[in-house]
């Protein structure tokens, strides 16, 4: 990359408890492998300055679900209070020279490579804007965040999500509507055997 493209980070949330499912998704398996090395896998194809793996719930499982991907794993203490609070300790541990933040959630089984490369090319024709996932209507994750938009995060329940709405005329938005698709209780998995339509 030319030396004036901003760099990015990556941050894999993945530290929820995953009450509604009953087990911990971050370890469902989908095509055999599971989800959140999927995730963290997928976050590598953009070239991250580093990758941020945030662990909560069944910290050692999941941490040994991604031992062979260059990421760097930190548990968030707090990681009950919600993807919020996640989200902010992921970001607290990004290096100085992150531009922005590539946010990445465990739950989208039909996330492709492609989507999240779309999102970082038009961070970097904006660097000072978001850029975000469209569907089911409204701007969500994954996304990719500004270092100027970290402190607006107020670390409750909603996430970026929020953050997102509000400024909305401030995001590219890039739409795919595979990623309405969720893993969030326990008829999701059977699902998992029939992609939606591209």
């Amino acid at each position: 990359m030319p030396e004036t493209t901003p760099a990015h980070a990556a941050v894999v949330l993945a530290a929820g408890g995953s009450r509604r499912l009953g087990r911990s998704k971050q370890l469902v398996a989908h095509d055999r492998e599971a989800l959140v090395h999927r995730a963290a896998r997928l976050a590598q194809t953009t070239f991250p300055a580093c990758t941020v793996v945030v662990v909560g719930a069944e910290a050692d499982a999941v941490q040994a679900a991604v031992a062979d991907l260059p990421v760097r794993c930190i548990e968030c203490p707090d990681w009950r209070r919600g993807m919020g609070a996640s989200l902010r300790a992921g970001l607290a541990a990004l290096p100085a020279g992150s531009a922005g933040a590539l946010i990445v959630v465990c739950d989208q089984p039909f996330l492709e490579a492609a989507h999240l490369q779309r999102l970082v090319h038009a961070w970097q024709a904006q660097p000072q804007r978001a850029a975000a996932s469209l569907y089911a209507g409204r701007l969500g994750v994954p996304a990719l965040l500004p270092r100027a938009w970290f402190d607006a995060l107020d670390g409750g329940d909603g996430g970026a999500r929020e953050l997102l709405a509000r400024r909305g005329g401030e995001v590219a938005a890039i739409a795919d509507e595979r990623l309405a698709f969720d893993i969030d209780r326990p008829a999701d998995l059977a699902r998992l055997r029939d992609p939606p339509p591209r």
